[in-house]
C-alpha cells in the first residue's frame, strides 16, 4: 500500500495519468532496444514468426503504439500551458528556457541511450506553445485536427506512391525498395540493423555524434504530429478535462465514443496490414499515416477514461501519481534498463529474443519503475532528472 504525500496542490489524477502514460510509451520502447529497426513495426522482419509474437503485435497495434506516446505529449502540452498561466511576466523567458533544457537532456539521451528520444521532438514543438496558449479551447482542437490532416496528407504523398506500386505489382521502384529497407525484410539493410544493434558503447556514441544533424532532420519531420498532441493536451486543460472539472457521465461518454472509434479504426488498419503479410508500404502507411487520427482519439479516450476512474483517495491513484511527479526520470532510468539488458555492453540479449519474449522483459523496468517511485517520492520529493530541468532553467531563466 502507498501511502498518499502531503497534499502539493498538484493533481493527483494528472499525476497518475502521466505515470500510466510512461508506462505504456514502455511498452513500445522495448523494442527499439531489443529488435532491429525494420522489427519495431514489422513483426515479420525479426522475431515475429510465432502465434504469440503475432497476438503481442496486433494487441499493441490497436492499443498501445504511439496511443501512450501521444497521451504523454498531450500532457506536456497541459503542463506547459499550466506553467505559462501560472509564470507571471517571465513566464516566456522562463519557458523557451524550460525548453533548452529539455533539448539539451533529450539529445544526450539519444546519443548514450536511446536514439528513438522522443524528448527533444517535444522540446522543439514546445517553442510553438506560447503561441498557442493563448487560443480557446476550442480553437486548440481546430489547430490539433488541422495538424493531424496535415500530417495525413502528407505522409499519403510520402508514401502513396509505393502502395500504387505494391497493388500494381510493381517492386523495384525506387520508392518502394527504400521503404522496404525500413519497414520490411530486406536482408542487407536486416544484417546492418543487427549490427548496428549489437556495438559496443563508445562505438556507438561516437556513430551517433556523427549522425546527429541527420537524426535532427527526422526529428523536425515529426513536429507537426508532436504539436498536435500537445495542441489536443492543452485544449484538455482549457477545456477542463484534465482539470477534472467535468460531470462523471460527460468524461465516460467521450471515452467511449473515442475509444470505440479509435479501437475500430486501428483494428481495420491491423487486418489490412496483416492481408498484405505485413508488406512493407502498407506496414508504413498504417503505421506511421493512417493510425493517427485512431491514435489521437484512443489518447483523448485514455484521458478521459482516467480521469473518470482514478479517485483522489485511492492507492493505485497515489501509487501511479509517484512514476508520474518522476516521469522524466522514469523515462530515462527504463532506458538505462533496456540498454543494459540488450546492448552489447550489458547482458546482450539484443537480436536474441522474440517480440513476445521482448514484451515480458519490458516487465522489468516497469516493476523498477513502480517499486522506485513511491519511496524517492516519499523520501526526496522530485526525481534527480526533475530537479536537474528544474535547477538548470532557474539558471537560464
Amino acid at each position: 500500500m502507498v501511502t498518499p504525500p502531503a497534499s502539493t496542490g498538484r493533481i493527483a489524477q494528472l499525476d497518475a495519468l502521466r505515470g500510466l502514460a510512461v508506462i505504456g510509451i514502455v511498452w513500445m520502447n522495448v523494442y527499439a532496444f531489443a529488435l532491429p529497426l525494420q522489427a519495431y513495426y514489422n513483426p515479420v522482419a525479426w522475431g515475429g514468426e510465432s502465434l504469440p509474437d503475432r497476438i503481442v503485435w496486433a494487441t499493441q497495434f490497436v492499443f498501445v503504439e504511439d496511443k501512450f506516446r501521444t497521451l504523454f505529449a498531450m500532457l506536456f502540452g497541459a503542463g506547459c500551458v499550466m506553467l505559462i498561466e501560472k509564470g507571471g511576466e517571465r513566464s516566456l523567458r522562463a519557458h523557451y528556457a524550460r525548453m533548452a533544457v529539455l533539448f539539451a537532456i533529450g539529445a544526450a539521451h539519444s546519443i548514450l541511450l536511446a536514439s528513438n528520444d522522443v524528448l527533444r521532438a517535444y522540446a522543439l514543438a514546445g517553442l510553438a506553445i506560447p503561441l498557442l496558449a493563448p487560443l480557446s479551447h476550442r480553437a486548440l482542437y481546430a489547430v490539433a485536427i488541422g495538424l493531424v490532416a496535415a500530417h495525413v496528407g502528407g505522409g499519403m504523398v510520402a508514401f502513396g506512391g509505393a502502395l500504387v506500386d505494391y497493388y500494381a505489382g510493381r517492386s523495384d521502384s525506387d520508392a518502394t525498395l527504400m521503404i522496404e529497407r525500413r519497414f520490411g525484410v530486406d536482408e542487407p539493410a536486416l544484417r546492418y540493423a543487427l549490427e548496428l544493434g549489437r556495438e559496443g558503447f563508445g562505438e556507438r556514441a561516437w556513430r551517433r555524434i556523427e549522425d546527429f544533424p541527420q537524426h535532427l532532420q527526422n526529428v523536425a519531420l515529426s513536429i507537426p504530429l508532436n504539436l498536435a498532441a500537445i495542441a489536443l493536451g492543452m485544449a484538455t486543460w482549457k477545456d477542463r478535462l484534465l482539470a477534472r472539472e467535468w460531470r462523471m457521465f460527460r468524461m465516460q461518454r467521450l471515452a467511449a465514443v473515442c475509444g470505440v472509434a479509435g479501437i475500430l479504426g486501428s483494428l481495420a488498419l491491423a487486418v489490412w496490414v496483416e492481408s498484405s503479410q505485413f508488406s512493407a508500404p502498407v506496414v508504413a502507411a498504417a503505421s506511421l499515416v493512417l493510425s493517427t487520427p485512431f491514435d489521437m482519439l484512443l489518447g483523448l479516450a485514455y484521458a478521459a477514461l482516467a480521469m473518470a476512474l482514478f479517485t483522489s483517495g485511492g492507492w493505485a491513484t497515489h501509487w501511479l501519481a509517484t512514476v508520474g511527479r518522476l516521469s522524466l526520470t522514469n523515462y530515462l532510468m527504463t532506458s538505462l534498463i533496456f540498454a543494459a539488458m540488450f546492448a552489447s555492453w550489458g547482458l546482450s540479449l539484443f537480436g536474441e529474443v522474440s517480440r513476445a519474449q521482448t514484451f515480458a522483459l519490458s516487465f522489468v523496468a516497469v516493476i523498477a519503475m513502480l517499486a522506485w517511485s513511491p519511496i524517492w517520492s516519499a523520501r526526496l520529493g522530485q526525481g534527480p532528472f526533475e530537479r536537474l530541468w528544474r535547477g538548470a532553467t532557474r539558471l537560464l531563466a
